[in-house]
This record gives C-alpha cells, sequence and structure tokens, in this order.
C-alpha cells in the first residue's frame, strides 16, 4: 500500500512539473527563441503593388505563386492600409510609427528626413536591441537610410524610381528629357544584361548568407518595382501578352471617367505583367534561401506594398499600368483602390497561418510591432503594435484611422485633395475644398458605388467632426 502511495505521489509531482512546464513555454515572450536568441527580420516592401496584383487576392493576369505561398503561411489582413496614397508620406510613416501630417501638410518629393529623435527612431532601438540592420532598394526619404541608423545601405538615396530597370540603369533607354536622380551604387553591383529587380535581390542574399553570424539582422528590402518605367525582360513580356491577348475580359470596360481623368478596369498590361511576375520570382529566392540556410524558423517575414497600383490618370492622358477592380480609383486617391494594401507577417511555428479580415492596420504599426516582438519595448507614436492581433489574442476590428491628402495631382492621378477616416467598417471621404462628402460601408460595399450620405446623415456628421478635430491637432 505504502509502495503505491508513494507510485501515485511521483505520478502527480510529474505530472504537475509538465504542466508548470506548459504553461511557462505559452508564456515565453513572442521575442524569445528556444535557444535564448532573438530572430532575425526581413521586410520586403513593393512599389506601387494594387492590393489585387497578387492571384491570391484575385488577379486572373499576374501570376504570383511564391507571394500567394508565403501569403498562405501567414497572417494575412485583408483590411491593411498604407498611411497615403503615394510614396513619400507612405514610406515616412511606415519608417516613423507616425501619420504624415506636418504643419497641416505632407512631404513630398525631395523630402529630407531628419531630426528624428532617438526616443521615436525604431531603427536605433532595433540596433541597440542587438541587431545588425541593412537597408536595399528605393528610399525616397532623404541622402541615405544610414541617416535614421541603417548599418548599411545599397542603392537607396533621394531616387523616386530608376532611370532604367534595364542595365545601365542610370541611363534612359526612351526618348525625351531625363529628370530623374541616378540611383547611386549600382555600377559597382550589377553588369550587362542584369535586370534591376535581380540584382537588388542579389545584394540581399549576399548579405544574409555573409552576414555576422555572432548577431540576429534586420533587412529590408524596398524594390523599385512595380513603378515606371514599365520595362521588363523581353521573355516575360511575350509570354504575357500572349496570355492577355486569350483572356476574355467580357463586358469590362477598359476606363471609366473618375475625377479629372480616368480609372483603368483591366489588367492587361503584358509589361506591367511580366514586372509583377519577376518580383514575384525573387520573392521566392529570398523565401528558398531562408529554408536553405535553416532560417525559416528564426526569421520574421514582413510583405507590403506601399499603396494602391497606378490605375488613374488625370488632365494628362498616360499609360496606366494596372486596375485595383473591384476596389475604386488607385494610387493618389484615398478610395480603397489607393490606399488599401496587401499586408502579412509569417514567423514559422509562433503565428498561426491565417486570413484576419476584421483588423484595420496600417503600415505605420509595422516598426511598433516589430521592436515589440523582438524587445517588448515601445514608443510613443501613432502607430502601434498589433502582435496581439498576429496571436490571436486581439482584434481591431473597431479602430479609427485617418488620412489625408493634400498633395493632390488632378494632372497626373485625377485626385484632388481630400481627407478621409474610417472607424470600423464606416469611411468618410471629405473633398475640403470642393465641399462634398462620401460615406461608405466598406464591409458591405468594398466598391465604395453607394453613397450613404443621405441615409446616415447623423453618423455622417459625427466622423466628419472626429476627422476635423484629428486634423485640428496639426497644427
Amino acid at each position: 500500500m505504502k509502495a503505491l502511495k508513494q507510485i501515485i505521489s511521483r505520478y502527480v509531482f510529474g505530472f504537475l512539473l509538465t504542466i508548470i512546464f506548459i504553461s511557462c513555454k505559452a508564456n515565453k515572450p513572442a521575442y524569445k527563441q528556444i535557444n535564448n536568441q532573438k530572430p532575425n527580420v526581413l521586410i520586403i516592401h513593393v512599389d506601387d503593388l494594387g492590393y489585387h496584383d497578387l492571384s491570391l487576392n484575385g488577379s486572373k493576369i499576374y501570376q504570383t505563386p511564391h507571394i500567394d505561398a508565403l501569403a498562405n503561411q501567414s497572417v494575412r489582413f485583408t483590411n491593411a492600409y498604407a498611411n497615403y496614397p503615394r510614396c513619400v508620406p507612405s514610406r515616412f510613416a511606415m519608417m516613423t510609427g507616425n501619420y504624415p501630417v506636418q504643419n497641416r501638410d505632407v512631404p513630398d518629393d525631395g523630402f529630407e528626413m531628419a531630426n528624428i529623435p532617438n526616443n521615436k527612431n525604431f531603427i536605433k532601438h532595433i540596433n541597440a536591441a542587438g541587431y545588425q540592420t541593412a537597408y536595399f532598394g528605393k528610399w525616397h526619404l532623404g541622402e541615405d537610410p544610414k541617416d535614421l541608423g541603417f548599418n548599411t545601405s545599397i542603392a537607396a538615396g533621394h531616387a523616386g524610381s530608376p532611370i532604367s530597370f534595364i542595365y545601365p540603369f542610370n541611363t534612359p533607354k526612351h526618348k525625351g528629357i531625363n529628370k530623374k536622380a541616378p540611383i547611386k551604387d549600382l555600377e559597382e553591383i550589377s553588369k550587362e544584361g542584369d535586370y534591376l529587380t535581380d540584382v537588388l535581390t542579389n545584394q540581399v542574399i549576399e548579405y544574409i548568407q555573409e552576414r555576422d553570424k555572432s548577431k540576429p539582422f534586420m533587412a529590408m528590402l524596398a524594390f523599385y518595382a512595380v513603378h515606371q518605367p514599365l520595362e521588363a525582360k523581353e521573355d516575360d513580356i511575350k509570354r504575357n501578352r500572349k496570355e492577355i491577348n486569350a483572356f476574355d475580359y467580357g463586358d469590362q470596360p477598359e476606363y471609366i471617367l473618375e475625377g479629372t481623368g480616368r480609372t483603368k478596369m483591366r489588367q492587361d498590361n503584358a509589361t506591367y505583367a511580366a514586372m509583377v511576375e519577376n518580383m514575384d520570382a525573387n520573392v521566392g529566392r529570398l523565401l528558398q534561401l531562408l529554408k536553405t540556410l535553416g532560417l525559416e524558423e528564426k526569421t520574421i517575414v514582413v510583405f507590403s506594398s506601399d499603396h494602391g497600383g497606378l490605375s488613374n490618370d488625370g488632365t494628362n492622358k498616360r499609360q496606366l499600368a494596372t486596375s485595383n477592380y473591384p476596389l475604386r480609383a488607385g494610387k493618389g486617391w484615398l478610395y480603397d483602390g489607393g490606399i488599401r494594401v496587401p499586408l502579412f507577417v509569417k514567423w514559422k511555428d509562433h503565428f498561426r497561418p491565417g486570413i484576419d479580415n476584421k483588423s484595420i492596420v496600417m503600415l505605420m504599426d509595422v516598426f511598433p510591432t516589430l521592436l515589440d516582438m523582438i524587445s517588448g519595448k515601445s514608443l510613443q507614436t501613432d502607430g502601434k503594435s498589433f502582435l496581439p492581433v498576429l496571436k490571436n489574442k486581439a482584434q481591431w476590428n473597431n479602430r479609427t484611422v485617418f488620412w489625408h491628402s493634400s498633395k493632390a495631382r488632378p494632372i497626373n492621378t485625377g485626385d484632388t485633395k481630400s481627407s478621409a477616416i474610417r472607424v470600423g467598417d464606416y469611411k468618410l471621404i471629405n473633398w475640403y475644398e470642393e465641399g462634398r462628402v462620401e460615406l461608405y460601408d466598406i464591409a458591405e460595399d468594398p466598391s465604395e458605388s453607394n453613397n450613404l450620405i443621405n441615409k446616415k446623415t447623423k453618423l455622417a456628421q459625427t466622423l466628419l467632426n472626429n476627422l476635423n478635430d484629428w486634423k485640428a491637432k496639426f497644427k
């Protein structure tokens, strides 16, 4: 009998130890690995890629199998937004974790991002957490990402787009006056026959292979693709042209009128399709590298775009790259075609893959989230960590977010000055110089085709008041 009691006591003691061990493991901070090393971070940020430019999100023309696979292994947000429908303010918001509004205006081409205090600087905090940091590709926020704190930068600088995607990259391939700034470093890292998106990916691969393996890394690859100029490899163009010519668009019009110009309604540009698919292939190369080096479980991967695809022109008619349909309009606009972006986060064995179609997240939340994951710290910024959302412990379906678009381009993209607010499912857009207001239920009407301004007047007035109160803070 005594022996039986001893056996039972040992069993109960062992069972309790197991429960304690499991509990401790479950409560382990997200930024801790089993071997007590912090995770690496790889950010892939695409230029001008629309939400529906991925086959995962409904494109029937662009084939993006590698990005689709990444998305299916990630927490994928269907209500993710850029903070602005153009490059400079959107990138400012992402890198600083703040709304891109200063003195009731937003930064634009030629902007120099400087004077970010150390206590607000995410890159310097990530460096202080023991990371080696590197930036590759489009910066568009000044002279050098190293000014913000990155240890390494390659092919960055003032340029908002390349002179050419085809070697030599700083030499125009078309007639006309070139006013673009050259991209530095490219001559040293490229050769005849190279394509820019491939070259940048090569540099990231080399960096990861040759990194200091005693420290974790954070690498950000900001593709110049798929921004204009529309240039791709000839074989890729020919393949896509053949597929597009065989595609039945039915009664879908090629363009509709919008603002001071047109909205493109078909994805039928073979060169743009080739650019998207080349970019996808390079994403595949990076993901395969992480697997080959045994880094897949040790690396957080973030994929995003800076705003919607170029689907609109204005009084100046020009070649358009893509269509964001069924979202309305595109780059330059505060309709969802201009600001909704693909955003997904993968950390194998840490975040359960799945689709979050409720939470409202923004690009200004990315670095607060990353800093939270790797160090548990937070800075006082407008953006906030969505780590609880990634861990399925919260849902941000009633969040309030804002936009202010004061750098309208009625000549190039057809838009005029506007501001917007989204609260839960409802989004209000105010063209404040025109005195025009529109209200939409995004959950029920993602195409923003049914204006509710006359049906929900009380709600519209409340949202407009909240929007104006937010704007009044920026003096």
